[in-house]
């Protein structure tokens, strides 16, 4: 046998082995590391390897170690700084992972039904009426060029801040006959109109011909708290205008306890409901002080509690997210709040802020002889995966109510305004 052939023989068995073990699933495992890798003091991450690929840390210290077990890479972060991870086979470099440990970061989990109070921004018009004057039916709203949606926020120059605030002027520029100076914001722009008041030849009083609103009420689930900082979380989802489906522009609001007094049970094509009553109130617990699409925050005026899990509990991040068995924390009977049964169906590592990272199954038969699934006030309970607060449920599929999506919490503690990047003390401030 020439020694050509023997080179090349070697070299196909060698090609085959290498091909083998690349398409091995510990092997393939490797790929599923991202380059950045975040994780908290204390946690541990755990990879399946093939025996040949070795790991090892940059600076070995107690900041950051590794410890590998045949197939089994366990990656230990015990104190907050940053590392690189290094992946080798066979003496080759195959990857380097940059390795940032952030400092314990931990919310206390919600799940209680909260009543909500969102003032709007100025007036929010939601339609048009005609008046029947002495000239036919006209609305001078609408030959204003006011549109449903828009928000009205000063007359004559005068901070317009209720509907109580708008019937003076209406009634003065009507005796006078001189047309109001209307300020309107659009779709976050501004521009100002006249608008002349007119009277319906049946009534004695002037309108406006616009149905205008300036606040909204409704209930949803709290998501977190945060002690140190006394800001939560809650909903998951952004709170629109009903009649506009517009997002609603917070001046203000507040929360406040709720009770749950029935069940409407979801259907497929028929979204179920929570129905509930506020609990007192003049028991204000916390103010909104803004409304995104990730849900409302604010602050606390003290901390609640949901007799279940009332101590501070870490969080994961959306890469840390496992596809499997999860929990929810919500009330579907009185104040009562429950641990059911989920399942995380899917889940996507997410860079930048998305609403929609997870989707989620409904597995548990009590919570489905009750509720059909996820019904329309559950938005907002917390998602647990093993003993870790992973997110919030934000929507239901209106064709499968047992099954819906659920937002990843560090975008919602992002939105609040905690950024689990600094340190404790910066967060507390």
């Amino acid at each position: 046998m020439t020694r050509d052939i023997l080179r090349k023989i070697i070299g196909g068995i060698l090609l085959v082995s290498i091909i083998c073990i690349g398409f091995s699933k510990p092997f393939q495992e490797y790929i599923h590391i991202p380059i950045n890798l975040t994780v908290f003091e204390g946690d541990q991450a755990r990879y399946n390897m093939a025996e040949t690929v070795n790991a090892t840390v940059k600076t070995p210290d107690e900041q950051l170690a590794v410890v590998q077990d045949k197939e089994v890479i366990t990656l230990s972060a015990n104190e907050p700084g940053k590392n690189e991870m290094f992946l080798d086979l066979a003496g080759f470099p195959i990857k380097k992972v940059d390795v940032e440990v952030l400092k314990d970061f931990k919310v206390i989990p919600g799940g209680q039904s909260i009543g909500v109070k969102l003032n709007t921004v100025g007036v929010l018009v939601v339609g048009h009426h005609q008046i029947n004057t002495i000239n036919g039916k006209m609305s001078p709203g609408d030959l204003a060029g006011i549109k449903i949606g828009d928000i009205i926020t000063k007359i004559n120059g005068k901070k317009i801040e209720k509907m109580s605030d708008v019937a003076p002027f209406v009634q003065a520029a009507g005796d006078s006959g001189k047309p109001l100076k209307v300020s309107v914001t659009r779709d976050e722009g501004k521009f100002e109109t006249e608008l002349l008041p007119l009277k319906d030849k049946n009534e004695p009083n002037f309108k406006l011909g616009l149905y205008i609103r300036d606040s909204a009420a409704g209930i949803g689930t709290m998501t977190f708290y945060h002690p140190q900082s006394k800001k939560y979380g809650a909903l998951g989802h952004v709170i629109s205008d009903m009649d506009t489906k517009r997002p609603i522009i917070v001046d203000d609001g507040q929360i406040l306890r709720s009770t749950v007094t029935s069940i409407e049970k979801g259907s497929n094509g028929n979204p179920g409901e929570k129905l509930a009553r506020f609990k007192d109130e003049k028991e204000v617990i916390g103010n909104i002080d803004r409304n995104s699409p990730f849900g409302i925050f604010g602050k606390l005026n003290r901390g609640l509690n949901n007799d279940l899990m009332d101590k501070p509990m870490p969080i994961a991040l959306s890469h840390q997210v496992k596809e499997g068995p999860a929990q929810i924390l919500t009330v579907v009977e009185n104040d009562k709040v429950q641990l059911f049964d989920i399942e995380i169906v899917s889940t996507i590592p997410q860079k930048f802020p998305a609403t929609k990272g997870m989707v989620i199954k409904v597995t548990d038969d009590e919570l489905l002889e009750k509720t059909g699934g996820i019904v329309q006030g559950m938005s907002g309970s917390p998602i647990i995966q093993n003993g870790k607060v992973i997110g919030a449920v934000t929507h239901v599929f209106v064709n499968d109510p047992t099954s819906g999506y659920g937002v990843h919490i560090e975008w919602m503690l992002n939105e609040a305004g905690i950024n689990i990047y600094e340190n404790q003390e910066e967060r507390a401030s």
